[in-house]
C-alpha cells in the first residue's frame, strides 16, 4: 500500500482517535440555532475531514492548500477580478450549484455559470444600439423573451456582457472604453430585442493566478469557447442567468469552467444584404446574424 512520506501503518487506536476527533469537529455545531447553518457546516466538516483521512494529508500539503486559498484571497480585487469564482468554475462547482438552483420545466432556457467578470451599473441601451467600441466582425443578435406558453414578455431587461476580440472584458483590460460591450436592453411590447456588438471569440480564463497554476498542474487547457453572457429579468419570472455558445467553436466539448449546453448554441450566419431590422439601424454589410428566443419560467 502506498503512504506519504511520513505516513506510517495506521493503528486501531490511531482510528479511534481520528475518528473522535472529526466526531467533536462535526458535533461542535449541534446548538447552532440556525437549522439550515447548523446542517450545512456539520456536513461540510464531515465531509472534509473525511477527504485529509482519505488521502492521508501530509503536514506540507495542508499547508500548501493553506498558501493556494489565501493567494487566491489575495488575487481577488472585488470589483472585476473573483478569483475564488473563478476557482468553483474550474472545479465544476458553479455549474453544479447552477444545476441544482435551476431545476425547471423542460421548456424554459437553459442556465450557466454566471462567471466572474459582471459589472454592475452598466449603460442602458436602446433597441439596437451598438454596444462595441472597439474592432471586431459586426454582430447584430435578435429575438424574443416569452414565457413557457410563449407569450412575449415586454419590457424584460437583457444585461449583456463579453470580451473584446483580445479576449478580455472591460475592466478587466483597462485600456478598452468604460462599457465596452456590456450594456442593458429591454425588449419591445412583443417581447423582441436586438443587440448590435462584434462576433464573440474563445478566450482564456486568467492564468496569472492560483486558478492558473492548478490548471497547469493538472494539465488542462484555461480556454472558453466563444459566448455572450446573458442576465434577464422580467417582473414575476425566475432570473434567468446564461451564455450564447458560438456554435463552431473549438471548445465547446472542453470549456474550461464546464458551462456549454447544446441548447445554448447558436449561428452566426453570414448577412450579404440587409434585413428588415438591420436596414433600420443602418448596419454596414457584410454583417453576422444570430437569432434565439428566451423562454423565462414564472417563479
Amino acid at each position: 500500500m502506498y503512504l506519504p512520506i511520513g505516513i506510517t501503518t495506521m493503528t486501531d487506536q490511531d482510528k479511534a482517535i481520528e475518528s473522535r476527533i472529526s466526531e467533536k469537529a462535526v458535533d461542535s455545531f449541534n446548538d447552532a440555532p440556525n437549522a439550515r447553518y447548523k446542517q450545512i457546516m456539520r456536513s461540510l466538516v464531515r465531509h472534509l475531514h473525511a477527504f485529509v483521512s482519505e488521502v492521508e494529508l501530509t503536514e506540507q500539503e495542508w499547508f500548501e492548500g493553506i498558501r493556494f486559498l489565501t493567494e487566491t484571497g489575495h488575487k481577488c480585487d472585488g470589483l472585476v477580478r473573483q478569483e475564488f469564482i473563478l476557482l468553483s468554475d474550474t472545479l465544476g462547482v458553479s455549474m453544479l450549484v447552477d444545476a441544482i438552483n435551476h431545476r425547471h420545466s423542460a421548456s424554459a432556457t437553459d442556465t450557466t455559470v454566471f462567471g466572474p467578470f459582471y459589472i454592475e451599473g452598466m449603460p442602458e441601451r436602446e433597441f439596437g444600439e451598438n454596444m462595441a467600441f472597439t474592432p471586431g466582425e459586426a454582430a447584430l443578435v435578435r429575438g424574443r423573451v416569452v414565457d413557457t406558453q410563449g407569450k412575449p414578455l415586454a419590457d424584460a431587461v437583457l444585461d449583456v456582457w463579453q470580451t473584446a476580440e483580445n479576449g478580455m472584458y472591460s475592466g478587466q483590460d483597462t485600456e478598452q472604453p468604460f462599457g465596452n460591450l456590456r450594456g442593458r436592453y429591454r425588449t419591445d411590447a412583443n417581447g423582441y430585442f436586438a443587440i448590435r456588438t462584434i462576433v464573440p471569440v474563445c478566450y482564456p480564463i486568467p492564468t496569472d493566478g492560483p486558478v492558473g497554476r492548478m490548471l497547469d498542474a493538472a494539465n488542462r487547457h484555461p480556454w472558453r469557447p466563444a459566448h455572450l453572457h446573458f442576465m434577464i429579468d422580467a417582473p414575476g419570472y425566475r432570473k434567468l442567468v446564461t451564455h450564447l455558445f458560438n456554435h463552431d467553436d473549438p471548445y465547446l466539448d472542453s470549456d474550461a469552467v464546464f458551462g456549454v449546453k447544446h441548447s445554448l448554441q447558436v449561428i452566426y450566419e453570414d448577412r450579404v444584404s440587409h434585413d428588415d431590422l438591420s436596414a433600420d439601424l443602418g448596419m454596414q454589410v457584410p454583417f453576422k446574424r444570430a437569432c434565439y428566443e428566451f423562454v423565462m419560467e414564472a417563479e
